[in-house]
């Protein structure tokens, strides 16, 4: 049954993980919830994420009881460590013991703080879309498991949860970035067409009261926009309120009615 238990929670989780379209969506938040959901599935001490989404800023998320340990753990690793040699590569980082001929060997600030706060071993997997790396999602395993605790999954298997989890995360991710660009595109392609449309307005009431073309109307709120440093969507929003004198428009004098 616990088995059972076990994979349906997985099931759930991977669902959550790439549920991102939504309008509350915070990638700070998210990725603390990615590490804390990594640290509930293993039954490890801590796991943390680092992600950059395929820029040049890195963001860090801690989960487990003592994030501040995990923090430590992954800002350390500017000197070397699984979670940045993983995102290096690309690839996993198979599970390595924190002693002197394992991570002490590879990397021994690293290691000289994860024996600090109790790790026995520790592995990374990549967060990658296809060729794109957009981070890397570690995890630490504790010396002893805490009192009444039940031991997580053995480490091959927990490489492959811990896997799944940051699959199911950089889809997420992509989808959650593509969903954002395409809303601002439409926003930026909205204001355009209702910028354009009230020029139009602002072109036909001036043509009308002139009784000249459109092109004519279309010159003087340009001039105009050019004398003032203003954009002629203004001039022309100030047109239809009636808030620019129209005469004075048509012969080249600034000031409003």
């Amino acid at each position: 049954m616990r088995d059972r238990d076990s994979g349906l929670r997985l099931a759930d989780v991977l669902v959550e993980t790439v549920d991102t379209l939504t309008d509350d969506f915070d990638l700070g938040r998210y990725l603390r919830w990615l590490a804390d959901r990594c640290v509930e599935l293993l039954g490890v001490r801590g796991a943390g994420v680092m992600y950059t989404g395929g820029g040049s800023e890195v963001l860090i998320a801690a989960g487990g009881r003592q994030p501040r340990a995990v923090r430590q753990l992954l800002e350390i690793q500017h000197l070397g460590g699984p979670c940045v040699e993983s995102f290096g590569s690309g690839e996993p980082v198979a599970p390595v013991r924190i002693d002197s001929r394992g991570a002490g060997a590879r990397w021994p600030a690293f290691a000289e703080r994860a024996c600090r706060y109790g790790i026995a071993e520790t592995y990374a997997v990549p967060i990658r879309r296809h060729d794109t790396v957009l981070g890397a999602l570690n995890v630490f395993v504790a010396a002893r498991p805490a009192v009444g605790a039940e031991s997580g999954p053995a480490s091959d298997l927990g490489v492959g949860i811990a896997q799944a989890l940051a699959n199911a995360a950089a889809t997420g991710l992509h989808n959650h970035r593509t969903h954002f660009a395409c809303r601002v595109l439409s926003e930026q392609l909205q204001t355009a067409l209702d910028s354009r449309i009230r020029v139009e307005q602002a072109k036909g009431i001036l043509a009308e009261r002139w009784q000249t073309g459109m092109d004519e109307a279309f010159e003087a709120m340009r001039s105009h926009a050019r004398r003032e440093q203003q954009v002629v969507d203004l001039v022309a929003a100030q047109v239809i309120k009636g808030l620019i004198d129209a005469e004075a428009l048509r012969h080249g004098r600034s000031g409003p009615i």
